[in-house]
């Protein structure tokens, strides 16, 4: 007999939550680097702000220190109204934290700082609010590198994907942590991408996770691992959907860019913002023109976050982007 109780129509982002500490001066690297701006980073927590800015009702799950990072960052999360219930503040391990510096020539230095992220276990996860959740989001920049967080992680992803949970996934590739093992990256990018409805690559992640030069090949290679929905953003060009039977490129909206930073994660939110709100989950991979509509308005909040500076600083409400008329 089917299950007719209605799920609450939330999203429950897990992952890191961190400190970026960006530094200022211009042109060094961070041997030379003083000055340093810090902000609250991770990109899960990101989606998860994105979709209460916008006015859905986001869980974040998660580790940090127990220390002044750690309650920064669950501030700034309650702040936007993000349910940090499932935020577990660690007693032993410091708040993670990464430092980057930008030279003119366009390359970056990186140094990163593994605290408590690291650390989230099963046991520090409240099931019934996972198995209550109408949609479950992963990205994955700092989850898979190590245990315990990448067994709880694929635990995770694999029980949701059984119990017939709608799951999302952002490889979110950062290859400075990745150095070395990159293969490796792409056989446990691979195994999430089994166990997921929703796919979100940029074109480079597609071709490194796919080993292929052409788009349509390389989301074909996506559907067969077992990705319902895959949506392939490729910048200022637009967003190429596919959902197994069509692919279209939906364009991008026109705008003076300012500051990229956390427009992937915008449009990761925006778009588990309006499959929240749909009633039934099982078969939107089905209705393309749907799926058409829904990733024209993640593409649109996407956008608007790139006009100006901040992640979350960034991210608009419903009555912002109506004031853009961008809506």
């Amino acid at each position: 007999m089917q299950n007719t109780v209605k799920k609450k129509a939330s999203v429950v982002c897990i992952g890191e939550l961190l400190i970026d500490f960006f530094c200022t001066d211009v042109d060094v690297d961070l041997t030379r680097g003083k000055q340093f701006l810090k902000n609250a980073g991770g990109a899960p927590a990101n989606v998860s702000a994105a979709i209460a800015k916008l006015g859905g009702d986001a869980l974040f799950s998660g580790k940090v220190g127990d220390d002044s990072f750690g309650y920064f960052l669950k501030q700034t999360l309650e702040n936007l109204n993000v349910d940090t219930s499932m935020l577990v503040m660690d007693k032993e391990a410091i708040t993670t934290l990464a430092f980057v510096s930008l030279t003119n020539d366009g390359e970056r230095d990186f140094m990163f700082h593994r605290g408590a992220d690291a650390l989230l276990t099963i046991d520090d996860i409240n099931q019934d609010k996972i198995d209550s959740a109408k949609i479950l989001h992963f990205g994955s920049a700092t989850a898979l590198l190590e245990n315990p967080f990448q067994e709880t992680y694929l635990t995770l992803m694999k029980k949701a994907n059984e119990d017939g949970i709608f799951t999302s996934f952002d490889p979110n590739s950062r290859m400075d942590l990745w150095r070395g093992r990159i293969d490796e990256f792409v056989d446990l990018a691979k195994v999430a991408i089994s166990s997921s409805d929703f796919v979100k690559v940029s074109e480079e992640e597609l071709h490194l996770i796919t080993d292929t030069i052409d788009n349509l090949a390389g989301i074909n290679v996506l559907h067969g691992l077992g990705a319902k929905i895959v949506a392939v953003t490729l910048g200022k060009k637009g967003t190429l959907l596919s959902n197994g039977k069509r692919a279209e490129l939906i364009k991008s909206v026109p705008i003076v860019a300012v500051d990229s930073t956390g427009a992937g994660d915008a449009f990761v939110g925006a778009t588990l913002y309006k499959l929240a709100g749909k009633e039934n989950l099982e078969d939107v991979h089905m209705n393309f023109e749907q799926l058409y509509e829904i990733i024209s308005f993640a593409n649109k909040v996407g956008a608007h976050v790139c006009t100006k500076i901040g992640a979350i600083a960034a991210l608009p409400n419903i009555e912002e982007l109506h004031e853009l008329s961008i809506s």
